[in-house]
């Protein structure tokens, strides 16, 4: 099952990074990233490290992407404009995209050790996030959080300040 969920994982988490790229609204494809994340935040528990997928939902789909999408908003970006279809580009792509599928396809199936279901991990006698929680407030305490927190406000301010508009 949890071999099952992995590859669940990762087709979503490839699925929504094509998303970013090929989305045209910059908001859309930002919100696909926030996806993204939420789905490698899954792979991470699935290969049981539940303090990085904990990490990556709250620092990089929480606060830097709501960061980015409130940026965004606020410069009032449009979408891009659609351009013609150029074939022989698509085709290129699409035949190396099949190529590097095929390639890896094999890859994989002539490994036996991919296809055995993983043992569980051993627990570690320490719990890792009370080590990194006591190291971080035991040793970095304050000043670092703080100029981290004075950056993104002047980051924020500076973001309004652009992205106003002029009154004649």
């Amino acid at each position: 099952m949890q071999l099952a969920l992995f590859w669940i994982f990762t087709a979503l988490m490839l699925l929504f990074g094509a998303g970013v790229v090929f989305f045209r609204n910059p908001v859309s494809s930002a919100m696909s990233l926030v996806m993204c994340f939420v789905a490698l935040s899954a792979l991470f528990v699935t290969l049981d490290a539940f303090f990085i997928a904990v990490i990556q939902v709250l620092v990089y789909a929480g606060a830097v992407m709501v960061l980015f999408l409130f940026i965004i908003m606020l410069l009032n970006l449009k979408s891009e404009q659609t351009r013609r279809l150029n074939l022989a580009a698509w085709a290129g792509g699409g035949l190396v995209i099949f190529g590097f599928l095929s390639v890896l396809t094999k890859a994989i199936l002539s490994q036996p050790q991919f296809q055995l279901a993983k043992p569980p991990l051993a627990y570690p006698a320490f719990d890792d996030v009370k080590a990194v929680g006591a190291v971080l407030f035991r040793f970095y305490g304050d000043l670092p959080f703080q100029v981290i927190g004075v950056l993104l406000l002047v980051a924020t301010i500076g973001c309004v300040l652009l992205s106003r508009k002029e009154i004649k």
